[in-house]
């Protein structure tokens, strides 16, 4: 038998819970963009075809990949004029440069690339007496970070998956999906998302960020594609910091720091996985899934970013202080708490 506390706590979360949903769905109608996953689908057109080539069809793949990992750090509009002057990784480029050859024992292979550990600004890397001859810093990416992920990327590609990045992942989920689990997808997205961690650079955000719209763009329909695509969830300062500010956090007991707590039990994660679960995303795109939490993620951060509505951010709101943006629509629904009050 549950005590008072318990039930007490349980009513309060259910309630929490209640606000979240009308607040998020509110936000999904103001912010949402269902037209975002159309033009995903352009790009990867020849993914989604799986060309009989299937070299091919992984080199456009590890393209696409590589050119949107390199969003991180710094904000969008940066990054793509950066690209835009100076180039991204490509898979021509990366191969051609290996296969001529390096005197690095770190570039023979995926497994032995770990702790490279070059840096751009310093000119300095772990073997220094091979960096004259090293390739890797011939590309001019805006920091040695993204150097080492565009190579660590294509070494997992070649050594990992055999040149076959479609078949590799499609090889993964068969492997994780239960058909009765009631985790089903979890199962998939989890055992998808552990191999690539192994990857250089590329956090739990990226990762999810990035392969949530690789899968659902390149993905067939009736695939496990959209539906773990469907399920990843980028959670970044914009979308942990608007559950704070709007108290969704502290009403449903989910209060944390920002940072590998929100991904975990109770985290930003978890949380907008259920609120997503209570809103019915067809409303917003008959072609949607019912249950789509990327695109609950995605229209939060979208209604806090400088990219989208730009209403729920730092350059808005003095965090010191409740929000006073009386032309916010939802400020009068709002608990508008200041960071500091979490």
């Amino acid at each position: 038998m549950r005590s008072a506390p318990e039930t007490r706590r349980d009513a309060t979360k259910a309630d929490g819970l209640a606000y979240a949903i009308d607040l998020i769905g509110s936000v999904c109608v103001l912010a949402g963009s269902p037209d975002h996953l159309d033009e995903v689908r352009a790009e990867l057109k020849a993914c989604r075809k799986r060309a009989a080539d299937h070299v091919r069809t992984t080199a456009i793949a590890y393209d696409w990949l590589v050119r949107a990992m390199s969003y991180q750090g710094i904000s969008d509009e940066v990054a793509r004029n950066y690209m835009t002057d100076h180039g991204a990784p490509n898979w021509t480029e990366i191969a051609g440069s290996l296969e001529a050859g390096s005197d690095c024992e770190r570039l023979t292979s995926f497994w032995h690339f770990a702790y490279c550990q070059y840096r751009k600004s310093e000119q300095i890397c772990a073997a220094p007496q091979h960096l004259p001859s090293c390739p890797l810093p011939r590309q001019r990416l805006r920091n040695g970070n993204l150097n080492q992920l565009a190579y660590s990327l294509y070494l997992f590609v070649r050594d990992v998956t055999h040149h076959d990045l479609v078949g590799w992942i499609d090889a993964q989920l068969i492997a994780a999906d239960e058909l009765n689990a009631l985790d089903r997808v979890d199962r998939m997205r989890e055992a998808l998302l552990t191999r690539l961690k192994g990857i250089f650079g590329v956090s739990d955000k990226v990762l999810n960020m990035v392969f949530a719209e690789f899968l659902l763009g390149a993905g067939r329909r009736g695939s496990r594609w959209p539906e773990v695509g469907g399920s990843m969830i980028a959670i970044d300062t914009l979308v942990h910091n608007f559950l704070q500010r709007t108290g969704i956090l502290t009403r449903t007991h989910c209060e944390h720091l920002y940072g590998p707590a929100c991904y975990g039990p109770n985290g930003c994660a978890d949380l907008v996985r259920l609120i997503s679960s209570r809103i019915d995303a067809r409303v917003f795109n008959p072609s949607f899934p019912a249950n789509f939490p990327r695109y609950v993620q995605r229209c939060i951060w979208r209604f806090c970013s400088q990219e989208g509505l730009g209403v729920c951010n730092g350059l808005k709101i003095d965090d010191r202080f409740s929000c006073d943006q009386i032309e916010c629509r939802l400020f009068d629904r709002c608990d508008r708490r200041g960071l500091s009050a979490s």
